[in-house]
């Protein structure tokens, strides 16, 4: 017989969704302006600091994916204030913004989905972070439409 979630773990769920639904919108935004539909946020303290999405195309980068570009939108925070944050990314995080996640020492990472690319999760893992993978159905048909109607940008993007 499953136990019943407790008031702590339904509203710390109840923030899950609210932050990762403010991902996803980022990820509609990249997907509007015409780049991959990839978004993150940055919380500390239970509100945003950070918001992005990927941006190599609209901004011809090499770098701006999604996570790199909301830790860059977060500004310059402390060591402390990245200590006790948390990333929210709608696509499993790949080796760049991974080093990132190590670098700062962010010490919980929500990802969305990792079904349609699965950066190096256990390397995050094994270094102390806390994934947790949230599955959304949303953030797997926003991933699965833009590869199949954009293969090449996407090998692009993950560097195949």
């Amino acid at each position: 017989m499953a136990r019943a979630a407790t008031a702590h773990e339904r509203i710390k769920a109840t923030a899950m969704d609210q932050f990762l639904d403010a991902a996803i919108e980022e990820a509609r935004k990249g997907l509007a302006a015409g780049g991959i539909p990839i978004g993150s946020v940055l919380v500390l303290d239970g509100r945003i600091v950070g918001r992005g999405h990927n941006q190599r195309v609209q901004k011809g980068s090499t770098v701006l994916h999604a996570e790199m570009d909301c830790l860059e939108n977060a500004g310059r925070l402390t060591a402390a204030d990245y200590a006790r944050s948390t990333l929210y990314s709608t696509l499993s995080p790949c080796d760049m913004c991974s080093g990132a996640i190590l670098l700062y020492k962010i010490p919980r990472v929500v990802v969305g989905e990792n079904r349609t690319y699965q950066g190096p999760e256990e390397r995050l893992r094994a270094r102390g972070v806390e994934l947790e993978i949230a599955d959304n159905a949303e953030c797997v048909q926003l991933m699965s439409d833009f590869i199949c109607d954009n293969p090449e940008l996407w090998n692009e993007d993950i560097g195949e």
